[in-house]
């Protein structure tokens, strides 16, 4: 990805308004009495389409936006999303993205990590709050909701970001020699 002022600027956009949404919108609605988290499906978007130094660079500005506005534990949430936006952008220096499934597996994937990097932390932090069975059924359907959210917020930022993208050409036809007499 070429970050131009533009593109930084559109970049900042997004991560205000997805953290201004998840905290205004996503986490008010509940389906199956679990709300979803699509700012861990940001941080992977914004990781499979600028690579690893974007990714790991929004997942720390997105945590650390939100643990500011939630009056959290500064860095908790900035380490994990750090994490996930990483290893989105390891994934694309890697490899090639051949399906379209592909970041919403990933979405849904890094967000079951995300989650649990998060309840580590918040254990590691000391947080006095009863274990149950249900978060294992909470984090399931958070990663299912990312699993669904991750195709409009893949494609989305893909087209709000096309022109600093760096697209690979794909492997250039061979010409065929000619042979003297023939053109």
């Amino acid at each position: 990805m070429i970050v131009t002022p533009k593109i930084f600027a559109r970049l900042v956009a997004i991560v205000i308004f997805a953290v201004l949404l998840q905290l205004s919108f996503f986490s008010r609605v509940e389906l199956l009495h679990t709300s979803a988290d699509v700012l861990p499906a940001v941080v992977v978007s914004l990781g499979l389409l600028g690579g690893s130094l974007t990714g790991a660079v929004a997942g720390f500005s997105v945590g650390f936006l939100v643990d500011c506005l939630l009056v959290a534990p500064l860095g908790g949430s900035s380490l994990v999303l750090l994490g996930a936006g990483y290893l989105a952008g390891l994934f694309r220096e890697r490899f090639e993205i051949h399906s379209s499934l592909v970041p919403a597996l990933l979405c849904m994937g890094l967000t079951l990590l995300a989650e649990i990097g998060f309840g580590v932390i918040q254990l590691l932090l000391g947080l006095d709050a009863p274990l149950s069975t249900l978060i294992i059924r909470d984090l399931l359907l958070k990663s299912v909701y990312a699993f669904f959210l991750g195709w409009p917020i893949y494609f989305g930022l893909r087209r709000v970001l096309r022109p600093a993208l760096v697209e690979e050409s794909r492997v250039a036809r061979r010409r065929q020699p000619t042979v003297l007499g023939r053109t």
